[in-house]
């Protein structure tokens, strides 16, 4: 599996939602209920259904230069569409644009890997949502270790992957023997059963026909 394969198996991971112990809370209830822009909301779910798509072609082909281009160039027009979304209307939250709506903002900037300075920007966004219950708490924690991995830093939440003989095991993470009580402290299970769910996901993705 090449380097780039491992991040589309986990972009198809992410999008299903992953993996979560966070139960619904009232505070959560309205904001999902009540989507003030719908079609922002549409809009963000027809990006991330492309993200996915491209994705899952490189996924069942031996990728080569054209399919990972072509990959990037969906994530520079997801990435510009979506810095004028912010310059205009802020952080697209629950309130804004529904709980799906928000997970695919998020992803949109899970992949804009081209532009770091953009993701940075957008976690301490993602980051002041979550604390007004209007974002998700997992969404802010893959960014956190997307972000910190890019900078060449121990991630804290071990949601970033590679292949190690043969099997998917998490980058360098920051006071690892802590990991499982920070990825409870968002509503994240154990390191082991997201690996598990990982390596099944991504057989299952590279599968299908």
């Amino acid at each position: 599996m090449r380097p780039f394969q491992i991040v589309v198996a986990c972009a198809l991971l992410l999008a299903t939602g992953g993996l979560s112990t966070a139960q619904p809370t009232k505070e959560d209830e309205p904001q999902r209920s009540a989507v003030a822009d719908e079609k922002l909301r549409q809009e963000l779910l027809d990006r991330k259904e492309k993200d996915q798509v491209v994705r899952k072609e490189v996924m069942k082909q031996q990728p080569g230069a054209a399919e990972f281009t072509k990959m990037q160039k969906v994530d520079r027009e997801n990435t510009a569409w979506l810095k004028k979304v912010i310059d205009e209307r802020g952080w697209p939250g629950k309130a804004l644009v529904g709980e799906d709506g928000a997970h695919a903002a998020w992803l949109l900037v899970q992949h804009a890997d081209l532009d770091l300075a953009f993701q940075k920007k957008c976690l301490e966004l993602l980051a002041a949502a979550v604390k007004k219950h209007d974002a998700s708490a997992q969404d802010m924690a893959y960014l956190v270790d997307r972000v910190r991995v890019a900078e060449k830093k121990p991630q804290v939440y071990g949601t970033q992957l590679d292949q190690v003989d043969g099997a998917l095991k998490p980058k360098p993470i920051e006071d690892e023997e802590h990991v499982d009580e920070r990825r409870k402290e968002v509503g994240l299970p154990p390191l082991s059963e997201y690996l598990k769910f990982a390596e099944d996901a991504y057989s299952q993705a590279k599968d299908e026909p």
